[in-house]
């Protein structure tokens, strides 16, 4: 008797697939930016200057960064479940050492086991969301994931603001660790097994494509682009932003912290929007590369209002800064397009690994650069040292935009 494949219904795809990975990414952008609200607090209790503070924070980036490639290898092989599942286990553990660190040392590593725990919140998605759902839902789904991280990023401003009134930051990092913890739990029983092919593929063969993808001379004008703009994004949501918002637009702690909600909510819609819109443009043959660029550009406008130093409208320009800062995660798709399935876990993953280097020297080096003003009296640094060190992905970002002009062109063209 042969057994007919069922294939899973839209509903039950979205209870074991979708909502799963959501809630990982939903604790892995709150670590990433809980450090924004937190940053004062922590600094108050364990002596940290800008330079320390830009690099403890950094750490998340830079380990979540390291494993992306060989994150991508387990992906394929072992399939997005067991990857994500066991990981979070160390970012449980990170986030219990974070909460019981009386040193610097100790802040710096347990953020880089956070930093490796969540490595694989948003690639386990795509790579389920590859697996699972037609090509052509792609945009979509992945939006509804990266709508779940900013959720996760408005959950770490008021919110988290507001719980300081109840317990401390350490407090804090053990609710973090236990949520985690019960995550990893669900993630494992929940999330159905998808066979791929990579299982038969040796390791050397699986490098080899990864060297593939980073030949692709579409990758290499998507590449640059993506990795500076969002590198730059999530160093300054993650971080900058709240001390930006302080010192330069003038606002207190309880303003900074609605601006800086603001932001997030801004971040969370536009991953929904900008993954609906280019759903919906994708009818009309227009290429999703093309709504990226628009998003990228729209967000080189904030960031180049932020080194121009106005903060006249914050709230304004807060919930712009989220919104088009979130069409950078369209360039995932774009890449996962540019490779056939069973190699999509090593493509993203591969992209992610420069896309975190550049944010982890981004979010320290943009914190060298302020660190070269003197800190004032109050608290907090010159407007004039986050105008100069601002610069610095504004011009960067733009030279990425005309680089991958020709792709963009040539997308339009061959739509």
């Amino acid at each position: 008797m042969v057994m007919k494949s069922v294939t899973p219904s839209a509903r039950t795809l979205a209870l074991r697939v979708l909502l799963p990975f959501a809630g990982g990414y939903f604790l892995s952008y709150l670590y990433r930016t809980v450090n924004a609200v937190l940053a004062p607090s922590i600094a108050a209790d364990i002596v940290l200057d800008a330079g320390a503070l830009g690099l403890m924070t950094g750490m998340y980036l830079l380990a979540f960064g390291s494993v992306q490639i060989p994150l991508g290898i387990l992906l394929d092989r072992y399939g997005p479940r067991r990857v994500e599942a066991g990981l979070l286990v160390f970012a449980a553990a990170g986030a219990g050492l974070f909460a019981v660190a009386e040193q610097p040392v100790t802040l710096i590593l347990g953020r880089a086991l956070v930093g490796l725990g969540v490595a694989a919140c948003l690639m386990a998605a795509i790579k389920a969301n590859v697996q699972f759902f037609p090509p052509g839902k792609l945009a979509l789904v992945n939006g509804i994931i990266l709508f779940a991280g900013g959720l996760g990023a408005v959950a770490a401003t008021q919110p988290v603001q507001a719980a300081l009134a109840i317990t401390d930051w350490r407090g804090i990092f053990w609710i973090l660790a236990a949520l985690t913890l019960a995550m990893a739990l669900v993630l494992f029983v929940t999330v159905p097994d998808k066979p791929g092919r990579a299982g038969s593929s040796s390791f050397l063969q699986q490098m080899g494509d990864v060297a593939t993808i980073c030949r692709d001379p579409a990758f290499l004008r998507v590449m640059p682009l993506a990795a500076i703009a969002l590198g730059s994004f999530m160093a300054i949501q993650g971080l900058w932003a709240g001390p930006w918002l302080r010192d330069v637009a003038g606002l207190n702690g309880a303003d900074s912290a609605q601006a800086l909600l603001v932001m997030a909510s801004g971040m969370a819609a536009g991953y929904l929007a900008w993954g609906s819109l280019s759903d919906a443009l994708g009818r009309w043959r227009v290429p999703i590369v093309a709504v990226a660029g628009f998003g990228m550009l729209w967000y080189w406008l904030c960031v180049l209002s932020m080194a121009l130093g106005w903060g006249g409208a914050p709230l304004l320009l807060s919930a712009c800064f989220g919104f088009a800062g979130a069409s950078v995660s369209l360039c995932y798709v774009v890449v996962a397009q540019l490779v056939p399935p069973h190699m999509s876990g090593r493509a993203t993953t591969t992209l992610n690994l420069i896309i975190f280097a550049v944010a982890f020297t981004m979010q320290w080096g943009l914190g060298a650069i302020i660190n070269l003003w003197p800190a004032q009296a109050g608290g907090g640094w010159p407007a004039q040292a986050y105008e100069i060190a601002l610069w610095v992905p504004v011009v960067l970002t733009a030279a990425a935009m005309v680089w991958m002009g020709p792709l963009v062109g040539r997308s339009w063209r061959n739509r």
